[in-house]
């Protein structure tokens, strides 16, 4: 094992917020259109980590807990007609959750990224661990 010059060592960096985000956008653009259209005027949003509220919602024992949320109305949920005032559907990806998933295992960061993203749309669209599995496949 040969060791890292200090001068590479002075250049890492973990990803930034917007790193992340860039990496889910490209998560979401290759994921099929079928599944893309289900979520419309869907919003993601990356945080450094969730909100106290939602961690003690979410019963996580650490703020390590949680890599993604979604939070919003599915299509089984929804009007025929949109009601005036109804937030957008969201998704939020924490960043440093994810950071420390991606540290501990052998999956690239966009792997990990793509993994959360469609596992959080995807059970709010009813869709099974089959059918998730099956998009994570056909995005790359």
């Amino acid at each position: 094992m040969s060791a890292l010059d200090d001068s590479v060592i002075a250049a890492l960096r973990a990803p930034s917020l917007e790193d992340i985000e860039a990496l889910a956008d490209a998560a979401f653009a290759s994921l099929p259109s079928r599944f893309t259209r289900l979520c419309e005027g869907l919003v993601i949003r990356v945080d450094d980590f969730p909100e106290e509220e939602v961690l003690e919602e979410m019963e996580c024992e650490t703020e390590f807990d949680l890599l993604g949320l979604f939070r919003g109305q599915g299509l089984a949920q929804r009007d025929a007609v949109a009601q005036t005032g109804e937030p957008p559907n969201m998704i939020w990806l924490y960043r440093r959750p994810i950071l420390d998933y991606w540290a501990d295992g052998d999956d690239t960061l966009q792997a990990v990224i793509t993994h959360v993203l469609v596992h959080e749309i995807g059970h709010h669209f009813g869709l099974s661990d089959e059918d998730m599995e099956e998009i994570e496949a056909r995005a790359g």
